[in-house]
């Protein structure tokens, strides 16, 4: 028997979460599934860690299929975001969680080379601005019959780092892309406007990374003006908030304990043991 379309169920709305895996990406996949979103899942080699969220995830009661794409091939970026749209038609949110974060510095014994630049402008830069294009053609081509009163907005969630606005010269050609994402936020928000919104979310120091220890993470996230800097928590909890903040684009969050307020001439990693 075929039911009248007002008559379906409605789709759940869902968030596509490169790098979502695990870590920092894991934990915003789970908090928007805890909020009831359903889950897009990217991965680009985690097989075994993005099985287990997905996992996690429908534990919860939430839809979750994981997806596997290389964000260094443009090729596979389209067909990434072809294959989850198919799956999740109400999709409403994108967050570019995955990113590249190897060190070199110019004045050092590890200078900027040619090809990490251009690894790191591939995966940090190139990859979330393809995804946040497909994203609008995706939302432009959606006919909405709600009233504009109950529409919520789509938006794009660009990660991005609270040295940004705390600059340093250690890991040069990662804060060259994480630097011209943040000035693509305000370009494409003012350029997608009024079918997607774009918004920056800077963590502040949140998990350990390359070589550090727990000792030295311990010391360096105590080291803002509020004594400790952001947890994942924070930061899932601050990218469900804006993905449902109709009135927010263009502009970026930092949620860091403060921890862009106290120049440092290193990286926090260098100043802890």
């Amino acid at each position: 028997m075929n039911l009248s379309s007002n008559l379906q169920p409605q789709q759940n709305k869902a968030v596509l979460v490169t790098g979502a895996a695990k870590r920092l990406g894991r934990e915003i996949a789970l908090e928007f599934a805890r909020q009831g979103w359903d889950i897009a899942i990217h991965y680009g080699q985690s097989a075994s860690d993005a099985q287990a969220t997905v996992a996690e995830i429908q534990s919860l009661g939430r839809k979750a299929v994981a997806f596997k794409a290389d964000l260094a091939s443009e090729s596979e970026i389209h067909s990434l975001f072809a294959a989850v749209v198919a799956e999740f038609p109400s999709l409403e949110c994108l967050v570019n969680s995955a990113s590249i974060f190897e060190y070199d510095r110019a004045n050092s014994d590890a200078p900027l080379s040619s090809k990490s630049l251009q690894d790191h402008m591939q995966v940090n830069l190139a990859a979330p601005v393809l995804l946040s294009q497909l994203m609008f053609e995706y939302q432009k081509s959606q006919t909405k019959k709600a009233s504009e009163s109950e529409l919520s907005i789509p938006s794009v969630i660009q990660l991005l780092d609270q040295k940004l606005i705390n600059l340093n010269p250690d890991y040069l050609s990662y804060t060259l892309s994480k630097a011209a994402l943040l000035t693509s936020v305000e370009v494409l928000a003012v350029d997608f406007a009024p079918h997607l919104r774009v918004i920056g979310l800077a963590p502040g120091i949140t998990l350990t990374s390359g070589d550090q220890t727990e000792a030295g993470f311990t010391k360096a996230h105590q080291m803002t003006p509020l004594g400790k800097s952001s947890t994942p928590s924070d930061i899932a909890k601050a990218a469900v908030f804006l993905a449902s903040s109709n009135a927010i684009t263009g502009t970026t969050l930092y949620v860091d304990g403060g921890q862009h307020l106290l120049p440092s001439s290193r990286d926090v990693m260098f100043k802890t043991s």
